[in-house]
């Protein structure tokens, strides 16, 4: 089976550069926060299981999905909690404290002396939480197959690495977990979680997902014909902020193409709607000069379904996967083209 495991320092933006991976080989992402929400689902929420059977979790929740799916876990101590896995390949991103420095000011919009003591928060929040899971706060790097210095190198240009990696150690000609080597697996993991009165539920899958509108599946087909590599709903912005810090007004444009790094938003709605859109992707572009983002009217959209003779779908439509948010179209990117 193909199993990458993507982990890294607090901003060195691996969770990013594990979407991109997963993206460009077309497998499906685990990320910390789903696999947080599919250990509640199969088990009990995170907070009412005790600390130190996070790794015979992980290896549960991974052992069955990886059974059905080729899979990028970027969860911290995955390296560790997964080691037995054929086709394994283990990643660490790394950058230097003034570049992850940077990135939290940019996420976080804070000064650099608040976005440094930040910084030093979140190390200092997972060395416990590695010490408590794991009994060890600190990483060794020889538990890692290839770790990846990021302080010159965009995400895309580290999946690269990972995917040319993956490629050439053929991870993924081995093929999926065997059914006899996943209840080898569960075996071992049921003997150590019974310790604790704890027994996993065996139903686990990943749901699928459906599209809002059947506008959004047809422009998805559109992209899946040219090859373009695209996910469904990747990212949510805050927008607006109360007195607290608390968002009260946020905005998830409709699709991300990484190849291009652009954002697209389709708006079919009616007018009065349209307004209240359009107001929220001006703030979006104040707040985040950074962002590209690319807004298809109706009438645009009327104009690629009449140019490339698309038809709309069934008042139905059938789920289509979307892993979480993030989907790969194809392992493959289009052809580069000019914004």
């Amino acid at each position: 089976m193909g199993l990458i495991t993507v982990t890294g320092a607090p901003g060195a933006r691996h969770e990013e550069t594990a979407r991109l991976i997963a993206q460009r080989l077309g497998f499906e992402l685990i990320s910390e926060t789903r696999l947080a929400a599919l250990i509640e689902e199969e088990f009990a929420p995170a907070g009412s299981l005790p600390e130190r059977v996070y790794p015979e979790l992980m290896t549960s929740i991974v052992a069955r999905l990886a059974t059905q799916h080729h899979l990028v876990v970027s969860a911290d101590g995955a390296e560790q909690a997964l080691p037995e896995f054929p086709g394994l390949l283990r990643v660490y991103i790394v950058a230097p404290e003034s570049r992850r420095v940077g990135v939290l000011m940019v996420e976080h919009r804070l000064d650099r002396p608040a976005a440094r003591e930040l910084l030093h928060k979140l190390e200092a929040e997972e060395k416990l939480r590695r010490r408590r899971r794991f009994g060890r706060g600190l990483r060794r790097m020889e538990n890692f197959d290839l770790v990846i210095n990021t302080e010159r190198l965009e995400p895309e240009e580290a999946a690269e690495i990972v995917a040319a990696a993956a490629t050439n150690r053929r991870i993924i000609e081995q093929g999926l977990l065997s059914p006899a080597a996943e209840a080898h697996l569960q075996f071992q993991v049921r003997l150590k979680l019974s310790r604790y009165g704890i027994a996993p539920a065996g139903k686990l899958t990943l749901k699928p997902r459906r599209f809002s509108h059947p506008s959004e599946e047809i422009f998805a087909n559109l992209l899946d014909f040219y090859r373009v590599a695209w996910e469904y709903e990747p990212r949510t912005f805050p927008l607006q902020w109360d007195k607290h810090g608390n968002v009260i007004e946020s905005f998830t444009p409709d699709f991300y193409l990484p190849q291009f790094d652009l954002y697209v938003e389709l708006t079919t709605m009616k007018q009065s709607l349209v307004t209240k859109k359009n107001r929220k992707i001006k703030l979006l572009r104040q707040i985040y000069p950074d962002i590209n983002i690319q807004v298809f009217y109706q009438k645009d959209f009327e104009n690629l379904i009449f140019k490339y003779g698309l038809t709309r779908p069934p008042a139905n439509p059938p789920s289509r996967p979307a892993s979480g948010g993030a989907r790969s179209s194809t392992p493959e990117p289009a052809a580069s083209t000019t914004r």
